[in-house]
């Protein structure tokens, strides 16, 4: 019968918007405000089709909430977590699932999100199924605050100090999320709901949310080491594959489903990082990807080297660099809804840095993803220090090298571009 009314809701939006296209033909373009409104609002309501039933049929639930409530019922609606501590925020017992999380926090410390780390256990497990850290899991990096709107995570106003999550996270024993904070300063202020649904019975998966955080600073893997992209150094090099040159963005054991990936590039160089493709082996294929893409900015479903900020409900980049070219910062995010990677016994997801694995970058990536509880664990997360920014580079250094090149030529009369 559920699946009945989820075909039936596809019918109904599906003809719905039909007919906003049949009316914005007859009145011009003043009806395409509201065709995107509807867009946005019907994709959004059909995002989590895996636990929930249409919006008007009965719930069979029970709503639960956990908070930073002041609970001498004054208007401290916060607690504090010292340096070097770690804090259980929310201990739950029983089967349901965590629908929403809304989190803000206030710090001396203005890099408090990269070194605060999130974790969630599930079903009484030891070992987390997400470690990551805590602004990066929430769609912000690089310990900055900016808006972020997507369809599973949202930084709000104000400025993306508030920070959501609408990941579906079923449990069926009991569920713990833990905040440490490994900054040098405490987290005076740290607000918080916890939204879930409480269930009689467990819920009809085995599988589990679970999160996982990478960094690589990446070097050119081409045979001369040079830097070389669009042919701006002659001609590219076309190396066979070597999936230990690549990025990785995710590799585990067990059965389950891809579903996510935010996507943090600090560029060093004004030459565009996104020729990179996509490699995802699934269920012990390593010879050959069983899907492969075309380049990094297809992946994130945009084109021709884009640099605008951008947010749909399943894909975007919501920061991007101000200076020259790709130079500095950009931030790209996609989810999978309209269908997740499905994976039976193992799956890896690598990206090449450039075309041939040619560039220099700093990439950060958190991907999401469900899968049965597995005997073997994430890789742990580093420490604070081992998760610190590159420096900036900025108009200061472009005319260092601006003057290497000068010195090159003997200095004297030269423009730039010989």
């Amino acid at each position: 019968m559920e699946k009945k009314s989820n075909q039936s809701l596809v019918i109904v939006t599906t003809l719905f918007q039909r007919k906003i296209m049949y009316s914005i033909s007859r009145n011009s373009m003043n009806a395409i405000s509201v065709l995107f409104l509807f867009g946005v609002l019907f994709s959004n309501a059909l995002v989590a089709h895996d636990f929930e039933t249409p919006i008007w049929m009965e719930k069979q639930y029970k709503s639960r909430r956990i908070s930073s409530y002041d609970t001498t019922h004054g208007n401290d609606d916060f607690i504090k977590v010292p340096k070097g501590k770690t804090i259980s925020i929310a201990e739950i017992r029983g089967s349901g699932i965590i629908k929403h999380i809304w989190m803000t926090l206030a710090s001396k410390d203005s890099m408090v999100r990269k070194n605060t780390v999130i974790r969630f256990y599930w079903d009484g497990e030891s070992k987390a199924s997400v470690e990551v850290p805590l602004g990066e899991f929430f769609g912000q990096g690089w310990g900055e605050e900016y808006l972020f709107n997507s369809s599973l995570l949202v930084a709000a106003p104000k400025k993306g100090k508030s920070m959501n999550s609408y990941f579906a996270m079923p449990f069926a024993k009991g569920a713990k999320i833990e905040i440490e904070n490994e900054s040098a300063e405490d987290i005076p202020n740290l607000y918080f709901y916890v939204d879930y649904e409480e269930w009689k019975e467990p819920p009809p998966t085995d599988l589990r949310f679970h999160a996982f955080w990478n960094r690589q600073i990446t070097y050119p893997k081409t045979k001369d080491k040079r830097e070389n992209e669009w042919a701006v150094l002659g001609e590219t090099e076309k190396n066979p594959l070597k999936w230990e040159d690549h990025y990785l963005v995710l590799e585990t054991e067990g059965k389950g489903h891809f579903i996510g990936l935010n996507l943090y590039i600090d560029s060093p160089t004004p030459l565009w990082y996104g020729e990179g493709d996509d490699l995802i082996f699934i269920d012990g294929n390593r010879t050959s990807p069983t899907l492969r893409g075309t380049g990094t900015e297809d992946v994130f479903n945009t084109a021709w080297s884009p640099k605008e900020v951008f947010m749909h409900p399943y894909f975007g980049s919501p920061r991007v660099g101000d200076s020259v070219g790709w130079l500095g910062r950009t931030h790209l995010y996609r989810f999978w809804l309209e269908s997740p990677i499905r994976f039976e016994k193992n799956f890896l997801f690598l990206l090449e840095h450039g075309h041939a694995n040619s560039l220099t970058l700093d990439l950060v990536s958190v991907a999401y993803w469900y899968q049965s509880l597995s005997q073997k664990p994430l890789r742990k997360l580093p420490k604070a220090e081992f998760r610190k920014n590159q420096p900036e580079i900025n108009f200061r250094h472009l005319h260092k090298w601006r003057d290497s090149f000068r010195s090159e030529k003997g200095y004297g009369e030269i423009w730039g571009h010989e």
